[in-house]
């Protein structure tokens, strides 16, 4: 950015001010193209969204162009835009009417003289990959040096990279939901598309018709219960009856009681027999949801149904027989639980036998965004309200939010956000205190470190031409392009001292 005159900081600074409004992500990037037009001679800018996995690009938003009706996309490689998507290298055209490369989808200059036309595509790189590209007509006699041209553009495209990056990840959505709704997922309430969790999807398909016993390792809210439901309707046994038992929600004193049954006084309280949760689990399922919260004698119990498939009822001598197939989860470290003597060791190597891990929410990527217009719908309905959309500031909360409670903290957050919204979209002010906090101050570091550098360039660039004009304000304002009144109000409003660089006077020095 060092390199940039006066006028091109002036831009940038425009274009930085229009991407920290509160405006919807075209309309951003439309005003954009217009300061682009205005200040720096830049015509017919266009955006370009990359596909990750297929690297065929598309036009997604343009300026000075119409795309009613058209829909341009390009290969890998395929012309100007399909290359620098590739290679992700920027590329210059002082004239279009000699360039074979160039294709012209959009037929924007269909009756324009390319010969008097430079053509201008540069990446737009966020998290150190190609998310889009960006590109520009600017007059061939306007064009003293292509490649400060290329400089200025890719400069831009640094500012909007966190932009083109959301709205490639709306569009990405959208096609995603697309393909859950097409049933590829092994349940229609677990949603993702991230690898994590395709990979939980295959695991689930290839255990799901065996009586294998599975354990589910996530943190808490990430859905581990959804994946035992899963399990269960995909197995020969969907037609039998799943039973779920929270470990941690039982005393030690009743859940023996609870899982195996007990007869008639066996002990206090205990007025009748009772059939425990393995016998109503037959010839179906039995999820034990955190089960290191199980007693010793428990754990001692369930080994044995592992083992042998019988168990006693307390205070009984007859043995039951049961089919049930074991789903366990747990929240906790399992080898951790083994290594302090609150779980067993041969029951540990029962029960992991098929362990499927589930991702954090903070894992996924975009299936945060997938998730949350999902839960948008859901409530929305259920709570009759009109909301249909996510706001672009909301959406890049969401991303950076390191979400603790993972699933059902974003549930919570977006049921919350659908009851206090009027219109129909969630805005920032809907959310809870948490994640505007955290948003509000990302925000804030970013703008105060993109106005440090600006400011810092502005600065230098008008100490040195202070230096060279011998303090006189009037040159150095034709130095730098701009006007005298610009500089004297940049002077004081920098702090510096114009003085200093008459001759005589210490000039050396940066005040």
């Amino acid at each position: 950015m060092s390199d940039h005159t006066y006028e091109e900081l002036a831009a940038l600074h425009a274009i930085a001010k229009i991407l920290a409004q509160p405006w919807d992500l075209r309309d951003q990037l439309e005003h954009v193209f217009s300061e682009m037009s205005a200040r720096l001679g830049m015509q017919r800018g266009m955006i370009s969204l990359l596909d990750r996995d297929t690297g065929e690009a598309w036009l997604e938003v343009a300026h000075g162009v119409n795309l009613e009706g058209v829909e341009v996309t390009y290969q890998s490689g395929e012309g100007i835009t399909g290359r620098v998507a590739q290679t992700g290298r920027p590329m210059a055209i002082p004239s279009l009417g000699r360039e074979a490369l160039f294709l012209d989808r959009t037929g924007a200059r269909r009756h324009l003289n390319r010969d008097e036309l430079a053509f201008l595509c540069v990446p737009v790189m966020y998290d150190s990959r190609v998310v889009g590209i960006l590109s520009a007509d600017k007059g061939a006699k306007d064009v003293e040096d292509l490649d400060r041209e290329l400089a200025m553009l890719s400069s831009v495209a640094e500012l909007i990279a966190k932009a083109v990056h959301i709205l490639a990840l709306e569009e990405e959505n959208r096609r995603l939901r697309r393909m859950v709704n097409e049933g590829q997922a092994p349940s229609a309430d677990i949603i993702g598309h991230s690898k994590g969790m395709q990979d939980v999807f295959g695991l689930i398909r290839h255990v799901a018709d065996s009586t294998t016993t599975v354990l589910i390792l996530g943190e808490t809210g990430t859905g581990k219960e959804l994946v035992a439901q899963a399990i269960h309707a995909n197995s020969t046994r969907s037609k039998g009856p799943l039973v779920k038992v929270n470990c941690a929600a039982m005393p030690d004193t009743l859940i023996e009681s609870e899982l195996f049954g007990h007869e008639r006084g066996a002990f206090t309280g205990a007025l009748r027999q009772r059939r425990g949760r393995f016998e109503e689990a037959m010839n179906g399922t039995i999820f034990l949801d955190e089960v290191v919260e199980l007693s010793a004698a428990a754990q001692a119990k369930l080994l044995r149904v592992l083992q042998e498939k019988q168990f006693q009822p307390l205070g009984s001598s007859r043995l039951v027989t049961t089919n049930a197939r074991i789903i366990a989860a747990t929240n906790r470290r399992l080898e951790d639980c083994v290594a302090n003597g609150q779980f067993r060791t041969d029951l540990y190597y029962r029960i992991s036998v098929f362990p499927i891990y589930l991702p954090p929410l903070r894992e996924r990527g975009n299936d945060i965004i997938l998730l949350a217009d999902h839960f948008v719908l859901k409530y929305a309905r259920r709570l009759k309200r009109p909301v249909r959309r996510i706001s672009s500031a909301v959406i890049e909360a969401f991303l950076s939010h390191p979400w603790p409670g993972n699933v059902r903290e974003l549930e919570n957050c977006i049921e919350r956000a659908v009851l206090l919204a009027k219109g129909d979209s969630i805005e920032m002010i809907h959310l809870p205190p948490s994640l505007q906090t955290t948003s509000r101050g990302d925000d804030e570091k970013e703008a105060g470190r993109l106005n440090a550098v600006i400011g810092a360039q502005e600065r230098a660039m008008i100490i040195d031409a202070l230096k060279e004009t011998r303090g006189n304000q009037s040159q150095a304002a034709r130095l730098l392009g701009t006007t005298k009144r610009i500089i004297h109000y940049k002077i004081h409003k920098l702090g510096i001292d114009p003085w200093k660089f008459r001759p005589g006077k210490q000039s050396g020095t940066t005040p």
